[in-house]
């Protein structure tokens, strides 16, 4: 059973949340908490395995409540709720380590699969956000062209090919199926990457790509790589 907490400061939010969540059979809904302050009480007091966290809340936003809750041992993997219109904590939130973000207006059955994804210990990063977050904060992330090709001139040509696809906003399933590889592979070649780019998660590997112009050359490329090679 995969402990949830759930974070946002408007109740009705919270119990729209807690049924979706508890409609699954392999979810509970631990606890609730109204900003980041009783999101820190509730983590230490009842260790669930996924935070469901509002970015912006009252007394305590979700940025500085993650980066507190991180401090902790054993941390649990948190997602970050957002509108994301012109939200300048997400910035922020990715430095803190979030484990993913998802839209208020995400549908149930996503929401339930980035809970168990995020408990399985995977990012989670919606192809819209991450579409999104790539266009609003390219220009943060943009060294010149060739440096963010020299970056990624480290990668082999397969972990390359999973990082054009995770540009273009594929989840680890749809990259395997397009590769030609098992989804434990794709996930491997990810983590290769991030340590490789000394990056902390996929949206990072999405914007590198972009800021070296490549964000277009993934379906050619990966249609010309052998699909049997892993």
């Amino acid at each position: 059973m995969i402990r949830v907490l759930v974070v946002d400061d408007e109740t009705l939010v919270r119990t729209g949340l807690r049924m979706i969540l508890e409609a699954a059979d392999d979810i509970e809904v631990v606890a609730e908490a109204g900003n980041g302050t009783e999101a820190i009480t509730a983590v230490a007091r009842h260790r669930p395995q996924v935070v469901l966290m509002d970015v912006r809340m009252p007394r305590m936003d979700g940025v500085a409540a993650l980066q507190e809750i991180n401090r902790s041992q054993s941390p649990p993997k948190v997602l970050m709720l957002t509108t994301f219109d012109r939200d300048e904590f997400v910035h922020a939130a990715l430095r803190a380590r979030a484990a993913g973000f998802l839209l208020k207006d995400t549908a149930p059955r996503d929401l339930i699969a980035a809970v168990r994804t995020a408990a399985d210990g995977s990012a989670v990063l919606a192809p819209t956000v991450t579409k999104r977050m790539i266009d609003a904060f390219a220009d943060q992330f943009s060294p010149d062209v060739r440096a963010a090709r020299e970056r990624l001139a480290v990668l082999t040509a397969r972990e390359r090919d999973v990082a054009h696809a995770v540009a273009r906003g594929l989840a680890n399933a749809e990259i395997a199926r397009a590769l030609g590889m098992t989804e434990t592979t794709i996930k491997a070649h990810v983590s290769r990457s991030l340590a490789k780019l000394r990056l902390t998660n996929r949206v990072q590997i999405a914007l590198l790509v972009r800021d070296a112009g490549e964000s277009g050359a993934w379906s050619a490329h990966a249609a010309e790589s052998p699909r049997s090679q892993e």
